[in-house]
């Protein structure tokens, strides 16, 4: 449930549209397992206590670090077909495209979990590729990267707003009106945003900054717990002025 807020003046409790519920999942990262765990839950949920409307949406980063980056695409892919689905962009699905048009990306894009992503695909990357073989490397990824994965994260979303909530991967830059955040910091920012304890006017579900268990606050609420080293991938449940963990 949302956590008791003290405050000197009464606090208006957050909704989303009535006769919705939305399901907010974090920060996949490659773990395939605890997706399908996730979905799992939520058609038993859906099953034992139905709605009239209901809408899953991802936060991003479904990609790196994990076993299974190419078999979390497709689970996504496959899911949307038959139910209602949101998926936002992380900063973390950037990097594919920005391999492919340049191979000198891997330098920076291996500390962020790039070799897990292209084994997935069945590649052999080298911990210390030359240059030669960065450009053989992302030559061999574009033939492999099937057009479906390609358009998916073409079609990601940077932010999403439902009821008197806002969803992005990472955050939005304080001051900022919130029509106006720039792609950047809704998929990279972390102290500016976390430290700041400002009313957005939405609360924001965000991931990007890995948590031991979801994270409430006034204006913001965190669901990225680690999926790829803890095993715990969260999902948010808000239903009218309600807010649990499923």
């Amino acid at each position: 449930m949302w956590p008791l807020v003290k405050s000197s003046k009464t606090r208006k409790r957050p909704t989303v549209p009535e006769r919705l519920r939305v399901y907010a999942i974090g920060d996949v990262h490659g773990r395939a397992d605890l997706l399908d765990a996730v979905f799992s839950r939520i058609d038993a949920d859906l099953k034992r206590n139905p709605a009239p409307r209901s809408v899953e949406i991802l936060l991003g980063d479904y990609i790196d670090r994990g076993p299974a980056s190419r078999q979390v695409l497709d689970s996504l892919i496959v899911r949307r077909r038959h139910r209602p689905m949101v998926f936002l962009k992380g900063n973390h699905e950037t990097f594919v495209g920005d391999f492919l048009r340049d191979p000198a990306v891997l330098e920076g894009w291996r500390q962020f979990g790039a070799l897990e992503t292209l084994m997935s695909y069945g590649l052999k990357p080298k911990i210390n590729a030359s240059a030669k073989e960065m450009e053989e490397l992302a030559h061999e990824f574009a033939v492999v990267l099937p057009n479906r994965h390609r358009q998916f994260l073409a079609s990601l979303k940077t932010s999403f707003t439902c009821g008197d909530y806002l969803f992005a991967h990472a955050g939005v830059r304080p001051g900022i009106p919130l029509a106006e955040q720039r792609e950047q910091d809704l998929l990279w920012i972390r102290e500016d945003f976390l430290l700041c304890e400002d009313d957005y006017g939405k609360v924001i579900v965000h991931g990007h900054t890995p948590v031991l268990e979801p994270d409430f606050h006034p204006n913001r609420i965190n669901i990225d717990t680690g999926a790829y080293a803890t095993g715990r991938l969260t999902c948010l449940v808000i239903e009218n002025d309600q807010v649990l963990v499923l």
